[in-house]
């Protein structure tokens, strides 16, 4: 037997049927990823090796090359334990809710809001008359219900149950692109936590070597130390025996004494760094400690990629190029304000005055209708959001840009550090042999009371001068290292940002 549609409801189900076929149209600029200039190489990057697409060097643990256990450990806790990346990770966390939120616009929305209410109109009205009407509809169902209409000047109860449903079909693409702009706006957050990430991972390495550089330092002024220790006996000595003079010993006690406190200070220094690692790592300070270590690492082999590269391995330039996206999805939401809105809803339950009948057949009440809505007349304010989006889009286009010239910038200049302190580094190393030198000639003539013994001082200030320099350019070696694979993007790749599934459906574990 075939089903029979009311008359009054065909023209409404026709309506609802068209707009469940319509496919719909998205209005809005499509979307693609502005070019900017990327020259063919690294200015210098000659004599470094070219990373090859299967070159794994720079995948995942990039601190691994520098071959420090103690290092490797520390890593490994800046993931789990940094609070800034904790803060990162909930902010990714907070904009895929936000995806989910647009989503449901997709959807039909269906309430119930059941009552029980007892009421008395005045006789003072007539029956049927406007207000006692207007009395009767305040019911939430929109008409006057027979619970109601006629009564006046009467006691009586109103039992409702109405169940409500609307639904506006996405004709014009409004809600598609505002889900395309939250998930750009979603997987530009999760480029951040990256982003955040490396940073921290970084930040700890610099400071980890410079904690390693204080502990050599430390070393180099406990020899130093022990060495003018035993200047001075050896003046104290050839002064009791007549040789030398009280001058050179009051010398040879104001340079240990002085060296002496220089050593002593560069433990706030080292406990400075040692605090900043247990921040980045999320521990306290108080509880926090490294055993002292000299630095023995050497810089590692750093494989460079094609300037073109740095768009997809830097995650900051990745999350430009993901808010570009939602700017210009949200360029299409403010067009179609231009084009008129429709509404599809439906009204149905059931009402009484007596809770014996409430639930009966005779008790229901229904209405459906559709509701088509155009702005005839808004003084230019749709021109003007479309104006505005569009100006944002623009501005997000520069911000792009700019990180892609900051991140060559970067890559240039610790290019350009590294090699110029390999050259820097083999004359500090020259520089200490021959100071060496200097001083064995000098201690030399002044044992054999050719020469005072303010030139031993002197060669003495000289060594450990030029001893200081070559350890702090070997920390800057390192630190620059570190701060060459940061410019690179560390082990991150552009494939790794989630995708408008992950976005919308997985369940992430602590980090995604």
């Amino acid at each position: 037997m075939n089903a029979r549609v009311h008359p009054r409801l065909s023209p409404a189900l026709g309506l609802l049927l068209s707009a469940l076929c319509m496919p719909g149209c998205t209005v809005g600029p499509k979307y693609q990823r502005p070019a900017v200039e990327t020259p063919p190489a690294f200015k210098e990057s000659e004599g470094w090796k070219v990373a090859q697409p299967s070159d794994a060097a720079l995948h995942g643990k990039w601190w691994e090359l520098f071959n420090d256990p103690q290092l490797n450990a520390l890593e490994e806790q800046v993931s789990v334990s940094n609070q800034n990346i904790a803060a990162a990770f909930a902010s990714f966390m907070e904009a895929r809710a936000v995806v989910k939120e647009a989503q449901s616009q997709y959807f039909p929305t269906l309430t119930v809001s059941p009552s029980v209410s007892r009421s008395r109109s005045s006789t003072n009205l007539k029956s049927g008359s406007s207000a006692a009407a207007a009395a009767g509809a305040g019911t939430g169902t929109g008409a006057v219900t027979p619970a109601t209409a006629g009564v006046t000047g009467g006691t009586f109860n109103d039992f409702q149950l109405p169940f409500d449903a609307s639904w506006t079909p996405d004709l014009w693409g409004r809600v598609r692109n505002t889900v395309r702009g939250n998930v750009a706006a979603a997987q530009a957050s999760a480029a951040d936590l990256e982003n955040t990430r490396l940073t921290a991972q970084a930040e700890l390495a610099v400071d980890y070597y410079e904690l390693r550089t204080q502990d050599s330092l430390i070393q180099l002024l406990d020899e130093t130390v022990v060495a003018y220790q035993e200047s001075l006996d050896l003046t104290r000595a050839q002064y009791e025996t007549g040789i030398g003079t009280d001058e050179a010993v009051a010398q040879a006690e104001v340079q240990l004494k002085t060296t002496q406190a220089q050593d002593t200070n560069l433990g706030i220094a080292r406990a400075q760094y040692e605090h900043a690692i247990a921040l980045l790592v999320g521990q306290p300070a108080s509880s926090f400690s490294i055993p002292a270590e000299p630095v023995k690492a050497t810089p590692p082999s750093i494989p460079l990629g094609v300037p073109s590269q740095l768009l997809e391995r830097r995650p900051d330039v990745a999350a430009d190029e993901r808010l570009m996206a939602q700017a210009n999805a949200q360029i299409g939401v403010a067009k179609a304000a231009y084009f008129p809105t429709l509404t599809l809803s439906a009204v149905g339950g059931f009402e009484s005055s007596t809770s014996s009948n409430w639930l009966s057949w005779p008790s229901r009440f229904w209405s459906v209708g559709p509701t088509l809505a155009e702005t005839l007349f808004d003084a230019g304010l749709r021109r003007a959001t479309v104006q505005q989006y569009q100006a944002a889009y623009d501005a997000t286009v520069a911000n792009y840009r700019q990180t892609v010239l900051t991140a060559f910038q970067q890559v240039e200049d610790n290019l350009a550090a590294l090699r110029i302190l390999s050259i820097q580094l083999a004359q500090q190393d020259d520089a200490v042999l021959s100071s060496k030198r200097y001083l064995t000639i000098a201690t030399d003539r002044y044992k054999l009371g050719l020469d005072p013994y303010l030139d031993v001082i002197t060669a003495q200030t000289a060594l450990l001068s030029s001893q200081q320099t070559a350890t702090t350019l070997r920390m800057q070696q390192l630190t620059d290292s570190v701060q060459l694979i940061e410019a690179l993007g560390g082990g991150w790749d552009a494939d790794q940002l989630p995708s408008q599934r992950d976005v919308a459906h997985a369940t992430p574990s602590h980090t995604p």
